[in-house]
């Protein structure tokens, strides 16, 4: 049944999602099925593989809470066959939870003391409608507990508005009213219009909660925990309740006054604040969805950012008063050297910088200056391009470096050292491999997010633990070089296994193949077949270990080399040999055409890394703060973030411009992704500057 369910929901054919669903039961990972089993899937790409996953924990978790709810109705002796045959067929959680409203256990309530005191029987009397003389029928249950007849009325009143508030088929007409003609209300609280200037935009505002944009909505709410604002959604009141009276009230009701009276109070007092709750988080679920999507999109876009490569770096963590702290890394990334300059004031010593830093470069045959972009990073950049030394000049990206620096991964690769230091070795090793260092930092501290503070942490986290680990296994892992860090997010590892992984190889050398992996206490053959194809081994034993060939098709490839008639190093080096390969001959019952040419694919792209290298970029050398700024100029930047909205551009004043999503291309775009991506290297134009706010508007429209 959940096959079914996911394959309709999701439109993928069902042969495919039960294949898919049988491999995550077997343990496979979302990386591995869709890299090495594109016979089982039909093909399908990580997402929509990632997607199957979800959706199978979603209807999982949803089973396991209709055998609650079941167990729970038993208890209480209130299940019938009925009902157990609907929660079973049931498969959406809002309308499992609108089934077991009426039975599940609540507080004692209005509704709950009435029937305690005996009124449930008048109640029926009153809904039926074919009474008139409804104080008469009252007069019965006046007793000890009901002084008079208007209190056993009320009572059973109160017992009727629960039963309206709970009733399936009211709430779901309440629901689809405040779905269709909610209007999401924004006030300021009462005083507060001073210390809640920047969200001054929602003093007063409302729009139709169905077409509130997600950051928008996000700011509100935002607003609204701090303090600031009141959120709410309304609905005409008349409205809703005529919906009501349609369902509830009959024709020629007897008792229709007693009957509006409840329907009226069961709106007011429970069904409209129960939906208008469910609404705002509906509504909020769809923002943070939104949100999470641009934060996972920038992130992988982040992680993917072109590597300098295997070069000597010199980084450098610009300062004023505290100086520039220095430090040398080899082409690994490990540290050589450090030391501090101070070029800026309060000292202003650029003459003994100068001198230093050509001194660093002679001597470690430095090949690129990686500077990082924060505090004095453009006067340190500047001091540095005014030497004229040869390696490249690099600004990169210092978001999340101090999270590193002071972080227990850290103190652990540098117990010797300093804050200081190590914030400077991040700097230089984002540079030669941003991939590598940026898994050491929690992904929600690299400020590449929109609102990511305010949306469901824990979605939020499992979101871009699943991108970190899809950049990891798609770039590939040095096992030799790779740390703990990088190492646990490679398919069928995690923490444990890394860690093991380095202590053995501290212990026994490198690794000479991938079969050695096999001898890393606690991997077993299991936790290999995931792993083995997204770990390389490069200069060892095994020619196909520095490929993404998985190990279970070497026999493949061995077999298409003696064919050949040549050596396996021979048909693996030259493309040539390979040109005249006939892949349909090598088709079996397991591998299929995906596989087949997956595996020519990795050999023809051997030892490549799939990222860019970095290009060298510098910005305009007479803009360094926002008072330099004039409306009309054309500057070069950089894409520093990119939201719903549009994209912010570090022009190098400190303070990022925002290019609006109508000014990022001349024609529609859909989304900011479209056109522009993190990192990448643009020009702008400047079309507004906000002193006082510190805000800077920007266009790419003709450009």
């Amino acid at each position: 049944m959940l096959i079914k369910i996911i394959s309709e929901r999701l439109g993928i054919a069902t042969d495919k999602v039960k294949n898919t669903v049988r491999l995550f039961e077997d343990g496979a990972t979302v990386p591995f099925i869709s890299r090495y089993r594109k016979e089982a899937t039909g093909g399908l790409d990580e997402v929509a593989i990632g997607n199957i996953k979800i959706m199978y924990e979603k209807l999982q978790a949803l089973t396991q809470r209709k055998q609650t709810i079941i167990a729970t109705m038993e208890e209480q002796g209130v299940l019938t066959p009925e009902l157990k045959k609907r929660i079973d067929s049931c498969f959406d959680s809002v309308e499992l939870e609108d089934i077991y409203l009426p039975y599940r256990p609540k507080r004692r309530t209005r509704a709950t003391i009435a029937k305690e005191r005996g009124l449930e029987p008048l109640a029926e009397i009153i809904m039926r409608q074919n009474v008139a003389d409804v104080k008469g029928q009252a007069q019965r249950f006046v007793s000890e507990n009901v002084p008079s007849a208007d209190d056993a009325i009320a009572g059973a009143c109160d017992i009727i508005a629960e039963r309206v508030s709970e009733n399936e088929r009211a709430r779901n007409s309440i629901r689809r009213l405040f779905k269709q003609r909610g209007m999401l209300v924004s006030k300021v609280v009462k005083g507060k219009e001073a210390d809640g200037i920047k969200y001054s935009d929602y003093y007063e505002w409302s729009e139709p909660v169905s077409r509130v944009s997600s950051h928008r909505l996000l700011a509100m709410m935002r607003g609204e925990d701090e303090g600031y604002l009141r959120v709410s959604v309304a609905v005409e009141s008349d409205e809703a309740v005529g919906l009501l009276k349609n369902q509830f009230l009959a024709k020629n009701s007897l008792s229709a006054i007693y009957m509006l009276d409840a329907i009226t109070d069961g709106y007011k007092r429970l069904l409209a604040p129960s939906i208008e709750n469910e609404t705002l988080t509906m509504a909020k679920q769809r923002a943070d969805d939104e949100a999470i999507a641009v934060f996972a999109e920038n992130l992988r876009q982040l992680l993917l950012s072109s590597p300098l490569g295997q070069k000597s770096v010199l980084a450098i963590d610009p300062g004023f008063r505290t100086g520039c702290k220095v430090v040398i890394l080899d082409p690994q990334g490990n540290l050589l050297f450090h030391s501090v300059i101070y070029p800026h004031a309060p000292y202003n010593d650029k003459e003994k910088a100068a001198s230093l830093l050509a001194k660093w470069v002679a001597n470690y045959s430095i090949e690129a200056f990686a500077i990082g972009n924060g505090t004095a990073g453009r006067k340190t950049e500047n001091f540095v391009r005014g030497l004229a030394l040869s390696p490249e000049i690099f600004s990169v990206n210092e978001d999340g470096a101090s999270v590193y620096s002071a972080s227990e991964v850290a103190r652990q690769e540098f117990p010797d050292e300093d804050v200081t230091v190590r914030g400077a070795v991040s700097i230089g090793r984002r540079l030669i491999d941003p991939l590598s260092e940026l898994v050491k930092i929690e992904p929600r501290s690299i400020g590449v997010g929109q609102y990511q503070h305010s949306v469901d942490q824990q979605k939020l986290k499992e979101r871009l633990n699943t991108v970190v680990e899809s950049c990891v296994n798609m770039v590939g892992v040095n096992v030799n070089t790779a740390t703990k860090q990088i190492l646990t997010y490679v398919s069928g590892l995690g923490p444990s296994l890394a860690e093991n992984i380095v202590k053995y190889r501290a212990a026994n050398g490198s690794f000479r193949t991938r079969r050695d992996l096999l001898k890393v206490p606690r991997l077993g053959n299991k936790a290999y077949e995931q792993a083995a194809g997204f770990l390389r081994v490069i200069g060892g034993d095994e020619l196909l270990d520095s490929t993404a060939v998985h190990p279970e098709s070497y026999s493949i490839v061995e077999n298409m080399a003696k064919e050949c008639g040549v050596s396996l190093e021979h048909f693996i080096t030259d493309a040539s040999v390979r040109k005249g390969i006939v892949l349909e001959k090598y088709i079996s019952g397991a591998v299929g055409m995906p596989t087949l040419a997956d595996i020519m694919d990795a050999l023809n792209k051997r030892g490549l890394d799939p990222r860019e290298q970095a290009k060298a970029f510098s910005f305009d050398a007479n803009v360094h703060e926002i008072e330099d700024l004039r409306v009309g100029m054309v500057l070069p930047g950089l894409v520093s973030n990119i939201t719903a909205f549009g994209a912010f551009v570090n022009i190098g004043v400190h303070q990022d411009g925002l290019v609006h999503i109508s000014q990022l291309a001349d024609k529609y775009i859909a989304s900011p992704s479209d056109v522009v991506r993190l990192g990448q290297q643009v020009m702008v134009r400047v079309v507004d500057i906000d002193l006082k706010r510190r805000r800077i508007s920007l266009s790419m429209k003709g450009l």
